[in-house]
């Protein structure tokens, strides 16, 4: 595996070592600091942290789980690698799958949580204006915009397949190639104009915007491959 030495295992807070193993090397694998394909070696990273082949193959099995590590015959365990057109394929399974969750967050979400997204989407604007429009860097978890719309949906099913199963695939797309474009100002627009859907009770623009906002980012995605 190669820049093993860009991975720091964060201090204890509660989590159990294969824990804080999974979310180290998760971090990596979504920033690229582990970049796509590159081979993970079970000795290395166990002999620079300190920890057992144990703990570390049940954080590589997790990393399996959430599809960012694939394990092929006489190659071992890689960060997962995908083809321009899969990466389209992810995409277009966002647009549908998104754009329900954004539909059933407009009939589901609480007025608090809806209040709560609105007060994330400003920290993002403020964040929008330091970075002067050239990046817009969505931490994970409840901190990311499109995470707390899934959540909103109250749907156990989206919540599934979007926040546990590809959740951390698609963060990886989304920071890897999301992140470097120019769309960071109108990707916020598109969030604003998500918010005014939330807020109006209205499921189907909720659903209409989202998908925009995916179909966009979709596109800007096939000319950079291109």
């Amino acid at each position: 595996m190669n820049d093993s030495s860009l991975i720091a295992l964060e201090p204890s807070t509660g989590g159990t070592l294969t824990d804080r193993l999974f979310e180290a090397l998760q971090q990596a694998i979504v920033e690229g600091e582990m970049p796509q394909g590159s081979k993970i070696s079970e000795p290395e990273l166990a002999r620079r942290h300190g920890v057992s082949r144990g703990s570390l193959r049940a954080a590589i099995a997790r990393l399996e789980a959430c599809k960012l590590v694939e394990r092929k015959p006489n190659l071992g365990a890689r960060v997962v690698e995908l083809s321009a057109a899969q990466l389209i394929e992810i995409f277009q399974l966002r647009e549908a799958l998104e754009g329900m969750a954004a539909r059933l967050a407009a009939q589901a979400m609480t007025t608090a949580e809806i209040d709560a997204l609105g007060a994330l989407l400003e920290q993002h604007g403020q964040q929008i204006e330091q970075e002067q429009g050239q990046v817009y860097f969505q931490k994970q978890g409840d901190l990311d915009f499109h995470f707390r719309i899934v959540k909103g949906s109250k749907n156990r099913q989206l919540i599934a397949l979007l926040c546990e199963d590809l959740y951390h695939l698609l963060r990886m797309y989304r920071v890897q190639f999301g992140m470097r474009s120019q769309r960071s100002r109108q990707a916020f627009d598109e969030h604003c104009y998500l918010l005014n859907a939330l807020r109006a009770r209205d499921p189907e623009m909720a659903e209409l915007v989202m998908r925009q906002h995916v179909r966009s980012s979709r596109r800007n995605l096939e000319q950079a491959l291109a």
